[in-house]
């Protein structure tokens, strides 16, 4: 277990804006840390997770980027849908930046699931954004894919007490991450408070609603932005020959692997993570 560092105090006290956007009949949720005017950066979380995720990530952009976070459709505090599309989810992250009044100079940062998703929104507005950086996200080399693991269906979970719901949050894909006071952070608000209990934000049957369409070699050769990958040197979802392979397929793409650190890359290395980002984001401006 690690010690709680002051950097990690000083951002999480910068508190973001909240705000709702109506996308296909249900309210997105976002976050703001500043105001229109810098070029933006666009913030993406994974699967079940939520903008939280980067409580203490973006306000160290803040101050040259305009800073936003949204919490995907069935995740964080937007609303559940019957159905989920990386369509839909491409509409989102648009509509987002654009009421958001982000500029064409707005750089998506999207993390694992959400790094598909971002993806297809890039691919289907190729002038929008000005580059995309993937984190432990993209397209497996065809040797790295595995089938999809059955739904285990089970009743969603309720907790009578709030420290007893906190303690069984876990990372999905499962790892361990020695920056426990990250992952406190994001258990702690990772759940919703009903009448009989607490319970996890994420839409439990998600995963049965997707509807996986599209091409993403497609999507992925189509890019005209800029476009990096950054992906955990341990990382169990994603492989060096994955990288290499994304590279053959868009040969324009940069490729950092990050050192000690697996899928969930800005826990396991806050610092560098966010060193390696700024040095991204400077190559870039």
């Amino acid at each position: 277990m690690s010690e709680t560092p002051e950097w990690f105090w000083e951002y999480i006290d910068i508190k973001p804006e909240s705000h709702f956007v109506e996308v296909a009949d249900i309210d997105i949720s976002y976050f703001t840390w500043s105001e229109a005017g810098n070029p933006g950066l666009l913030f993406v979380h994974g699967h079940n997770a939520h903008a939280h995720w980067w409580d203490f990530i973006a306000p160290r952009y803040k101050d040259r980027y305009q800073t936003v976070a949204l919490d995907l459709s069935g995740m964080g505090d937007s609303d559940h849908r019957d159905e989920y599309s990386s369509e839909t989810y491409a509409e989102e992250i648009l509509t987002v930046a654009d009421t958001a009044r982000m500029p064409e100079d707005t750089i998506v940062v999207a993390h694992s699931f959400g790094g598909i998703m971002a993806l297809r929104a890039a691919a289907r507005s190729l002038d929008r954004f000005k580059g995309l950086v993937l984190l432990d996200s993209g397209i497996k080399h065809p040797d790295d894919e595995r089938p999809r693991e059955p739904e285990r269906w089970s009743k969603p979970k309720v907790y009578p007490d709030f420290e007893i719901a906190k303690s069984r949050f876990r990372l999905q894909p499962p790892q361990q991450c020695d920056n426990t006071y990250l992952v406190e952070h994001i258990a702690r608000n990772s759940l919703d408070r009903e009448d009989d209990g607490w319970v996890w934000k994420f839409d439990e049957e998600l995963s049965s609603r997707m509807q996986h369409r599209g091409d993403l070699v497609s999507d992925l050769r189509s890019l005209t932005c800029k476009v990096a990958l950054i992906y955990g040197e341990q990382s169990e979802s994603f492989s060096a020959r994955s990288a290499d392979y994304m590279k053959e397929l868009q040969p324009a793409l940069d490729v950092y692997p990050l050192a000690n650190a697996q899928h969930h890359l800005f826990l396991d290395q806050p610092e560098a993570f966010m060193d390696l980002l700024q040095q991204i984001l400077d190559g870039w401006s």
